[in-house]
């Protein structure tokens, strides 16, 4: 038998044993992520119970409102309003740059998980000292023109580029959806500020009404001394109303003109726009819809609840990226291209070289920066997912919120009704006794100062209803009403189990 056969055979089989023993060393050494691993747990939108809360309500599916819910208000000049705003707000603007900024991010990662490969031309030339080469090479001027190509690409293993990948697309989704609620917030706050508008129109329609109803007074009462059935004390305090009705007056306006700036600035105009806008039609009231199933349907209805998903979507997909660092690598590299002293020559053969440098990676000692990075992202979803329970929490706090406050504002409304109604009819009565000669006119002045306040009163809580009712259609999102492929596949498949 060949003895150096023999001997390679037992070399051979001494080898592996060491080299598996080796192996098994060095991945004990490594980098681990044991023991690490998130703790927050998303809140089932199911387990938030609202029933008796909403109870009492017509539920049915079609009460989201539409997307453009406004229009229902019935005032053109509104319409007009929210179109010039959505074309011109710098609001929007940030939104839409934060949108450009996550998709140019998920294209830098999406490339990172591709190939590259870059040529290089070029020529270099070059003279060495005779006293460092010698004569053979020193002295003389030599030049070379070359032509590389060079393609390196890392194989993604483990996932973890993939994984980084799709965090920064669910990023882009989350901003996408971020840019949406901008729309739809602005469009909410120009309807406000709009009925604040109508609110203080209608309080300087009082405050001139009051402020006639003083004058009167203030004559009548005159009239009453001249004739000695009044005296200097009743004069003075007819006399003290004028100036409170007109700081009324001045109030209102100051209301107008708060409000008109308000929609100037959310249209992106100065203030000027504002002293363009009229004064506001009467306003449609807003029926109160709700959808047949809630919370559940706010999952993919409200933009902050889904925006939300999206991030913790994109935070689990960290996490996965952060835990194949702890994997080998592995990097593929060829160089190839062509060298010569003369561009004639430089594709002739001989001129050409290459070069292959496949190279595996593991982390052994890193000091704990592998585990860091993991325990960040860890955190990372943590965060996440708290601040989705939290924003599906409010979510439907506010819609509660805004259902007790419709509801509550309906009966005051009703009973304010009432009473305008009986002040209207005290007026009317206090009217036709003075004119049949049976009361005084201070009775007449007296049954109105009570008429205006009562509709002062109705002003405001129709007022406050109406803001209500724009504000549950706000709660339940405002008109958003995303496609499939804007929801995290999660979400949308808890949402149509629901």
């Amino acid at each position: 038998m060949n003895t150096s056969r023999l001997f390679s055979h037992g070399l051979h089989r001494c080898a592996r044993p060491a080299l598996l023993t080796g192996l098994t060393l060095v991945l004990a050494a490594c980098a681990s992520s044991g023991g690490l691993s998130p703790q927050g747990r998303l809140l089932d939108a199911d387990s938030l119970q609202a029933g008796r809360t909403l109870a009492g309500h017509d539920l049915s599916s079609p009460g989201f409102p539409a997307a453009d819910w406004w229009r229902a208000l019935g005032d053109p000049q509104l319409d007009a309003l929210i179109a010039e705003g959505l074309r011109n707000s710098p609001t929007l603007e940030v939104a839409d740059a934060r949108l450009r900024q996550a998709q140019a991010q998920s294209a830098s990662t999406s490339a990172e998980r591709k190939p590259s490969l870059s040529l290089s031309p070029g020529y270099t030339g070059i003279t060495l000292p005779e006293s460092m080469v010698g004569n053979e090479l020193g002295g003389h001027y030599m030049g070379s023109v070359q032509a590389v190509a060079n393609f390196s690409y890392g194989v993604d293993l483990w996932g973890g580029k993939r994984a980084a990948w799709e965090a920064a697309v669910d990023r882009a989704h989350a901003a996408a959806v971020d840019a949406q609620a901008a729309r739809l917030d602005l469009s909410a706050a120009i309807v406000q500020a709009y009925v604040q508008l109508d609110h203080a129109w209608q309080l300087q329609q009082v405050a001139d009404e009051e402020l006639a109803r003083a004058e009167k007074m203030l004559a009548l009462t005159r009239q009453r001394r001249g004739a000695g059935i009044d005296n200097e004390l009743q004069v003075r305090q007819a006399q003290a109303r004028v100036p409170l009705a007109q700081q009324q007056r001045q109030a209102a306006q100051q209301q107008i003109d708060l409000a008109r700036n308000a929609l100037a600035a959310l249209l992106g105009r100065g203030p000027d726009r504002g002293r363009e806008i009229g004064r506001p039609t009467a306003l449609n009231r807003l029926a109160l819809q709700l959808p047949g199933v809630l919370p559940s349907d706010l999952l993919g209805r409200r933009p902050d609840v889904v925006a939300a998903r999206w991030r913790v979507e994109a935070s689990g997909q960290q996490i996965h990226a952060a835990k194949a660092r702890f994997y080998p690598s592995l990097n593929l590299t060829a160089l190839g291209g062509v060298v010569s002293s003369d561009l004639g020559t430089l594709l002739q053969s001989g001129s050409g070289f290459g070069l292959l440098a496949p190279a595996l990676s593991l982390p052994v000692f890193d000091g704990g920066r592998l585990r860091a990075q993991l325990a960040k992202a860890d955190a990372d979803y943590d965060l996440a997912v708290a601040h989705y329970n939290q924003t599906l929490v409010a979510a439907l706090r506010e819609v509660a919120d805004q259902v007790n406050a419709v509801r509550s504002l309906d009966v005051q409304v009703e009973s304010q009704q009432q009473a305008v109604d009986t002040a209207e009819a005290a007026f009317a009565l206090a009217g036709q006794r003075y004119r049949a000669g049976i009361g005084n006119y201070l009775d007449v002045l007296g049954a109105q100062d009570l008429l205006l306040q009562s509709r002062l009163r109705l002003s405001s809580l129709q007022s406050q209803q109406l803001a209500s009712s724009i504000g549950l259609s706000a709660a339940l999102g405002g008109g958003f009403a995303p496609a499939s492929a804007d929801l995290p596949a999660t979400a949308a498949s808890n949402n149509s189990n629901s």
